[in-house]
């Protein structure tokens, strides 16, 4: 293998439960193509909202870099353990021959194969076959949202994201509005992968007293660590940023 410069780049690969594949090859190695893809697949298969609880259990990482010392590039790729059997399709699309496919980290706390299957029946399509392989380009990617109106948060590594559960006493107004505040904050603000799952806790009590959940609205960040919390006043953005950030508040 050469040290051409033209070979050095990053891909990223994300698979659905069904084993449908859309995937990036990225030169410029940017940061935010999990949520990229997330989005194509919404766009793709007429999902409500982008499935971000697929990562990072469903997706491969592959990148090749150039090795300073020896001027050689130099290939890592990692794959969850859901998707480590397609190591052929992933060969395939990203031109690696027979390269070996190590098994990533396995988070419990992202990965627990309940609470992936909670979100079937939001999102069945993504348990469907559809015989879906594409390269996903950034000139397809249609934002949401307007221009950022919040400050950027520190980037976390790519590989972990944040999980997120909002628990409310039943469907109204004000949960819509909470909501609303939320996924617009966390769309322009979070620059990783997310995972936000509302919880009724007339609907789901023992999820409600696992969490120590004592009144509502209360908003938890299961991860990463340590665990923090909101309870009420849940539309104050500033407070949802310290949320996200502090690293030493409980």
């Amino acid at each position: 293998m050469t040290n051409d410069k033209g070979q050095l780049f990053k891909g990223i690969a994300l698979f659905t439960p069904a084993g449908d594949l859309i995937y990036c090859i990225d030169p410029n190695k940017q940061n935010r193509w999990h949520l990229n893809l997330c989005t194509g697949l919404q766009e793709i298969l007429g999902l409500s909202e982008p499935p971000h609880f697929l990562v990072p259990c469903y997706t491969a990482t592959m990148d090749r870099w150039l090795d300073s010392r020896s001027g050689q590039v130099r290939i890592s790729a990692e794959a969850y353990a859901p998707v480590l059997r397609y190591q052929t399709l992933l060969n395939a699309v990203f031109e690696t021959d027979d390269l070996v496919w190590q098994a990533a980290p396995w988070p419990e706390e992202l990965c627990d194969p309940m609470v992936l299957a909670t979100y079937r029946d939001q999102f069945p399509q993504l348990w469907e076959e559809h015989d879906l392989v594409v390269r996903f380009e950034n000139s397809v990617l249609h934002p949401s949202f307007q221009p950022e109106l919040f400050s950027p948060l520190p980037k976390l590594p790519e590989a972990q994201g944040y999980v997120l559960r909002l628990f409310v006493s039943g469907h109204n107004t004000t949960t819509e509005r909470i909501l609303q505040t939320l996924y617009q904050l966390l769309e322009q603000s979070l620059y990783q992968p997310y995972t936000l799952k509302v919880i009724d806790v007339f609907k789901h009590p023992e999820q409600a007293e696992a969490d120590q959940i004592s009144a509502t609205p209360t908003l938890v960040k299961v991860w990463p660590r340590p665990v923090r919390r909101i309870v009420g006043e849940i539309e104050d953005v500033n407070r949802i940023l310290w949320l996200l950030v502090s690293p030493n508040s409980s």
